[in-house]
């Protein structure tokens, strides 16, 4: 018997006909004859996209953080004597 690499969760759900009709048009070919890979493939997406916005999220929420940027400030201003040791800037 096969066994998969990763364990599966099987889940009945209930998609409105639009929904899956729309998705099915703007899917990659490879994805239109399977609604499974495509729910998996979207599902990833999806994490990805939630993911990246929770990063930029926090990286806001550093950057009006006034500690942070006096820190930052405070780093800057420790290399700015780095700016004349004549090296290249690219």
């Amino acid at each position: 018997m096969k066994r998969s690499a990763a364990p599966r969760v099987r889940r009945s759900v209930a998609l409105p006909r639009e929904l899956v009709e729309a998705a099915t048009r703007v899917a990659p070919r490879e994805l239109r004859d399977n609604l499974n890979r495509l729910v998996v493939v979207s599902l990833e997406e999806f994490v990805v996209r939630r993911k990246a916005a929770a990063f930029e999220e926090e990286m806001s929420r550093m950057a009006a953080d006034p500690e942070i940027r006096r820190e930052s400030a405070r780093i800057t201003k420790e290399f700015d004597s780095a700016l004349l040791d004549g090296l290249p800037d690219d």
